[in-house]
């Protein structure tokens, strides 16, 4: 199969993959050392509509966290490196790894979800954020049982943006809170209803600009 990725793709594979690396060592560093408790982001869970059983919450958040970072990890495999070409059954195995993390991502999140910062709003942006990764993920998987490459490996590249939704998120609070001098849980509101529409249309504006480049 021809490779389609762009010339200079492989020169960024392995700095890519440090910076991925160094990322998810901070979020397993941070969850399950420096934090274990997730106690600072706790803190800003007023208010809310249902108690909150917090030994339940934090092995919750434990196994979210962990999974998302397998989420990341194979995901970047499958979408960035050769080995769909090279190696058909490792790529199709560090697939599935990858929807199961994603499944459990998920299934996690919409546990967490009505405990979200920021209340009702806040939830309701978690579940359509987890249905639209759902989708996107399931339509992977459609085209490449058709045998649609292509399509496949676009809508490989929607679902895996989702994986980030973590840092979105916080970058855009922190902007809005700490630049901005917003409210924090109306920041953190912002920064996911932000993140959705981002992640939505980065992946889009990646594949209108390679269209434009080749064109």
């Amino acid at each position: 199969m021809k490779d389609e990725r762009a010339p200079g793709r492989t020169a960024l594979y392995m700095p890519a993959a440090a910076v991925l690396f160094l990322y998810v060592f901070y979020l397993l560093a941070m969850n399950f050392f420096v934090d274990p408790g997730a106690e600072t982001f706790r803190s800003h869970k007023t208010d809310l509509g249902r108690p909150l059983d917090e030994s339940v919450w934090v092995k919750v958040m434990g196994v979210h966290v962990a999974f998302a970072c397998v989420a990341i990890g194979t995901g970047f495999v499958n979408v960035f490196s050769r080995n769909h070409a090279t190696n058909r059954k490792v790529h199709r195995l560090n697939g599935y790894a990858y929807v199961i993390a994603v499944l459990v991502v998920v299934l996690t999140s919409g546990y967490m979800a009505p405990y979200a910062t920021g209340g009702k709003i806040s939830s309701i942006g978690f579940n359509a954020l987890n249905m639209i990764w759902l989708f996107v993920t399931a339509m992977a998987l459609i085209h490449i049982y058709k045998k649609r490459m292509l399509l496949h490996r676009k809508w490989m590249i929607r679902s895996y943006v989702f994986c980030f939704t973590n840092l979105s998120i916080h970058l855009l609070t922190f902007a809005l809170h700490r630049v901005f001098g917003v409210d924090y849980v109306a920041s953190y509101t912002a920064g996911l209803y932000g993140t959705i529409a981002l992640l939505l249309l980065a992946p889009e504006a990646l594949f209108r600009l390679r269209k434009n480049r080749s064109a």
